[in-house]
């Protein structure tokens, strides 16, 4: 690029003004001459590659084309070892050549054949019209060409000079585009692999669940749920939150949900469980640390146990729908090592609504964790709403789906079985 604009700035010998014939150039020629300023060029260059996005880098390149030299321009990508068709079209479409011509004329600016000469173009005359295609290389990669045309006068070298540069700077973006891409999708298929379904619960409990990784691009976060059947026809729920964002926090996601697998099979209390799995992850230095919370639902009896590694509270809906939180002893996160984990017994009744929640759910840039939780408190349903349908008020209410956190939330309501009596009234608060 410095080069190009050195040449353009380079003095021309008195000679050089005038035509081989001897005559002097016209106004139009002179204008074409000269150099394009360099704050236009640099404004210009500062417009292609705005983003990751290869598709927005051709419709940059194809206004940056048109803006400066008139005509129409498109980009024809390569594809392997296809060129499908035009992209990306800037002003009159009917004014571009053939796409077989462009076709040909990606190929042959990749490989120039024996004898060619240095410029790195092609150019095109006949009908529709003049045209010009500049290569989009960078490297030893080609990406296709950009393909500019005009009724009328062929380009002249300047022009063809500029169509060149915006070209090739533009390539390097599609290059950084192509690698970004690639780099996505195998973090996709990688963060697919960790987005593990939860298990199913006994038929004695409706359960539902929904996920909202933070961000545009994420499948998968630091935040999960997880339900464990156990014997006698009890269920354990589970949320938890691991520290930081994106793929790094969801590979240690994945080891803390199979660590609880593991050691839910034992039918362990739930503060028991929460001691292993702390237990675990302080003997391993590069876990990062993770707050959680288990329910165990008793449908049977018409209780659940809480206990807690740093997790905020659940919330219990009652059959009116009235919303209120449920108190629960709050030991440190999972992988300090510290333990004194306690459980809290409290009753649920078949019709009730326990959910369970990670902090991204009702937390606000600046604004006091209890007042956030009693916002959720709030929110009053309709007596008899299914768990999806609660969930989906409680994320629409507040506001979940643009939270500045991952999200993950847990419904779980007991069923009234036919020809069953209804649990007994006791319960409350108990340690276990």
């Amino acid at each position: 690029m410095a080069r190009w604009i050195r040449s353009r700035r380079r003095p021309r010998p008195v000679a050089a003004g005038r035509r081989p014939d001897g005559g002097c150039p016209g106004e139009a020629e002179q204008a074409a001459r000269a150099a394009v300023p360099l704050s236009a060029l640099r404004e210009t260059l500062a417009g292609i590659g705005t983003t990751l996005d290869a598709d927005t880098t051709c419709a940059e390149l194809t206004r940056a084309a048109v803006r400066l030299a008139g005509g129409a321009a498109a980009v024809l990508r390569r594809t392997g070892d296809t060129a499908p068709g035009y992209e990306a079209i800037t002003g009159d479409a009917e004014l571009l050549p053939d796409v077989r011509w462009a076709a040909a004329a990606a190929r042959e600016t990749e490989v120039p054949p024996v004898g060619a000469g240095p410029d790195p173009w092609l150019a095109h005359t006949g009908a529709p019209g003049a045209a010009l295609g500049a290569p989009l290389t960078s490297g030893d990669e080609g990406y296709g060409v950009l393909v500019w045309a005009r009724a009328g006068t062929p380009p002249r070298r300047a022009e063809a000079e500029l169509l060149a540069l915006l070209a090739e700077h533009a390539a390097s973006h599609l290059r950084h585009a192509r690698a970004y891409a690639r780099v996505s999708r195998t973090a996709g298929d990688l963060q697919r692999a960790l987005l593990a379904e939860p298990g199913r619960p006994h038929p004695n409990l409706d359960v539902a669940i929904r996920y909202l990784p933070v961000g545009s691009t994420a499948l998968v976060g630091g935040d999960w749920c997880e339900t464990v059947r156990l014997h006698f026809g009890r269920t354990l729920l589970v949320v938890g939150d691991v520290m930081g964002h994106g793929l790094e926090s969801a590979v240690d996601m994945n080891a803390y949900r199979s660590s609880l697998r593991y050691i839910a099979s034992a039918d362990l209390p739930p503060h028991r469980v929460l001691r292993q799995m702390d237990d675990i992850a302080a003997g391993e230095s590069d876990r990062r640390p993770a707050t959680c919370l288990l329910a165990r639902v008793d449908p049977g009896r018409g209780q659940v146990t809480l206990a807690s590694a740093g997790h905020l509270p659940p919330a219990l809906i009652d059959r009116d729908g009235v919303t209120g939180l449920l108190s629960v002893p709050v030991g440190p996160p999972l992988g300090t090592g510290l333990g004194g984990y306690e459980s809290a017994t409290h009753r649920l009744a078949p019709g009730e609504t326990l959910v369970l929640f990670t902090d991204g759910l009702v937390e606000r840039r600046g604004e006091d964790i209890d007042r956030s939780l009693d916002r959720l408190a709030a929110l009053g349903f309709a007596a008899g709403d299914a768990v999806d349908s609660v969930l989906e008020t409680i994320l629409g209410r507040l506001d979940a789906r643009h939270a500045e956190d991952d999200v993950a939330v847990l419904a779980a309501r007991p069923h009234i079985r036919r020809g069953a009596a209804a649990p007994g009234e006791t319960g409350g608060p108990a340690t276990g």
